[in-house]
């Protein structure tokens, strides 16, 4: 249920680069900040509170170009293992078959196909998200929290958006569980 994060980052360091657009002319590659991004998301059940989580391990490249945004794209990928819903027994529960699979599945990969500007701080980031096996396509909302200067060297983002959970396979607890996962991912960008 948790696992729409990973392409949330993805889309977040797409807008970012989009959203910075004119600040550089030519493309360049900008590494996500591990200590600096935050993947998390949210879920309802009924008659229980909500519940929150986050993604601790991931990796992600970032190809930024500030003078044709649309060129701009973005891979992610996210450890499945690393979810943590803060209860131990639960977080176990999580990667067995009944949702994330890690033992089959063990990454969640976001591939960007690509980046609209909706206006100079928002994009939108289309791409692909494989989880449990399963690939399709999503669309991400993208915010910049750090507006870029002609000489930035770090980007801010915040990305959101809403995955369906049984699209993937995820079909443990429905409907006492939401299928909606909504995602939130802060992140920052670094220059080459």
């Amino acid at each position: 249920m948790a696992a729409r994060v990973p392409f949330l980052v993805l889309a977040i360091a797409t807008s970012a680069a989009l959203a910075a657009a004119g600040a550089r002319a030519a493309s360049a590659a900008w590494r996500i900040d591990p200590a600096h991004t935050s993947v998390g998301f949210t879920v309802d059940a009924v008659g229980f509170p909500r519940t929150k989580g986050t993604f601790s391990k991931f990796f992600g490249k970032i190809s930024l170009d500030f003078a044709r945004p649309e060129r701009s794209s973005v891979a992610f990928r996210v450890s499945a293992a690393s979810v943590d819903v803060g209860s131990p027994s639960f977080d176990d529960y999580l990667r067995t078959d009944a949702f994330f699979d890690v033992a089959k599945f063990p990454d969640i990969d976001f591939v960007s196909t690509s980046v609209r500007m909706v206006d100079p701080t928002h994009a939108e980031v289309t791409g692909d998200l494989s989880l449990r096996g399963v690939t399709r396509p999503i669309t991400i909302e993208v915010a910049v929290d750090r507006p870029p200067s002609r000489d930035a060297r770090r980007l801010g983002f915040t990305a959101t958006g809403s995955i369906p959970r049984l699209a993937y396979g995820m079909n443990a607890g429905f409907p006492a569980i939401s299928n909606d996962v909504v995602l939130t991912v802060t992140t920052a960008a670094i220059a080459p």
